[in-house]
C-alpha cells in the first residue's frame, strides 16, 4: 500500500475508484469473491443499490444519499471492469456513450434549437429522439426496448405509455375506472370457478389496469405504492406500540382490537397534521 499513492489518496476521485476496482479483480492479488463474480451475479446487487438510493430520497435521508449513490456508482464501475476484461468496452466508453446520448437528446441546450418551449413539448421531442435511436437498433415495434427486467409495475406503465403514443389508449380516466370494475368482477368470479393459474392471470389484468389509471391521473404508481407501504408500516407499528403498552402482542389481540387501534393511530396523525388531509 505504501507504493499505491492513488489508492491512498482521499481525493483521488474516479481514477482512484477505477484502480481499486481493477485491483479487486486482479486474478493474482485481488479479492477471491470479486474475482468470481460475473454480470449475472452482480446484476441483483445493482438493482438493490438503485432501490436503496430511491429509499434514501424517499426518506429525505440526505446524509445517507451520498453513500448510497457511491454504492450505485460502484456497481457501474464493477460492470465496466468486467467488460474491460472481456474486451467489450471500458468505463470511459460508458461515460462517453452517456455524454453523446445526452447531447443528442438535448438539442435545445447543446444545439441550435429554441430553448423556449414547454416541458410537454420537450417530452415529445425526447420521445421522438428515443424512437429514432430504437430504429437505429432495429427496434421497430412500438414496445421494443422496454426492459423485461424492470419492476412489473414500472414496466406496465412504460408499455402503456408506448402504446398510448400510437393512439392505443382509453380517452379518459373514466373509461379506465369502468375497466377496473370489469376486471375486479372477473376476479371475484374466478375465485370460485377457475384454477389458481387463471386467478393469477385475472389478478395480473387488474393490476395492469390499475397502473393505467395511475397514468391517466398523473400519478407515478411505484411512488404511490411506496408511500402506501410506508403509511401501512407506520400505522401498524403504532398498533404494536399501543399493544406493547398494554403488555400484549399482535398475536395476543383480536382483529377488532387492532382495527380500533389502527383508527386511533390514524386519528392521531390527523391531529398532528390538522391542515393535511390524511388518506384512509
Amino acid at each position: 500500500m505504501a507504493e499505491d499513492p492513488l489508492i491512498l489518496n482521499p481525493n483521488g476521485g474516479m481514477p482512484r475508484l477505477l484502480e481499486i476496482m481493477r485491483r479487486l479483480r486482479d486474478p493474482e492479488t485481488g479479492c477471491p469473491w470479486d474475482i468470481e463474480q460475473d454480470f449475472a451475479t452482480i446484476a441483483p446487487y445493482t438493482i438493490e443499490e438503485a432501490y436503496e438510493v430511491a429509499d434514501a430520497i424517499e426518506r429525505e435521508a440526505w446524509d445517507e444519499l451520498k453513500g448510497e449513490l457511491g454504492d450505485l456508482l460502484f456497481q457501474s464501475v464493477f460492470h465496466a471492469q468486467m467488460a474491460t476484461e472481456r474486451g467489450l468496452f471500458t468505463f470511459d466508453e460508458v461515460a462517453d456513450t452517456m455524454s453523446d446520448k445526452m447531447v443528442a437528446r438535448h438539442p435545445h441546450v447543446f444545439g441550435d434549437e429554441d430553448r423556449e418551449k414547454s416541458a410537454e413539448q420537450q417530452t415529445r421531442d425526447w420521445e421522438t429522439v428515443k424512437a429514432a435511436e430504437r430504429a437505429e437498433k432495429a427496434q421497430h415495434g412500438t414496445l421494443d426496448g422496454v426492459a423485461v427486467g424492470l419492476p412489473a409495475l414500472l414496466r406496465a406503465l412504460k408499455l402503456q405509455k408506448r402504446a398510448a403514443r400510437v393512439g392505443f389508449d382509453w380517452p379518459d380516466a373514466g373509461h379506465v375506472i369502468d375497466k377496473i370494475a370489469e376486471e375486479a368482477s372477473e376476479l371475484v368470479e374466478a375465485r370460485d370457478s377457475l384454477s389458481q393459474a387463471e386467478i393469477e392471470e385475472e389478478m395480473g389484468d387488474l393490476l395492469f389496469v390499475m397502473a393505467n389509471l395511475a397514468r391517466h391521473l398523473g400519478v407515478e404508481p411505484e411512488g404511490a405504492l411506496r408511500a402506501a407501504n410506508a403509511k401501512f408500516t407506520r400505522r401498524f407499528e403504532g398498533i404494536e406500540a399501543r399493544l406493547a403498552a398494554m403488555g400484549k402482542r399482535p398475536e395476543d389481540s383480536t382483529l377488532e382490537e387492532m382495527d380500533a387501534l389502527w383508527n386511533a393511530v390514524k386519528a392521531e396523525e390527523k391531529r398532528a397534521k390538522p391542515d393535511i388531509e390524511i388518506p384512509e
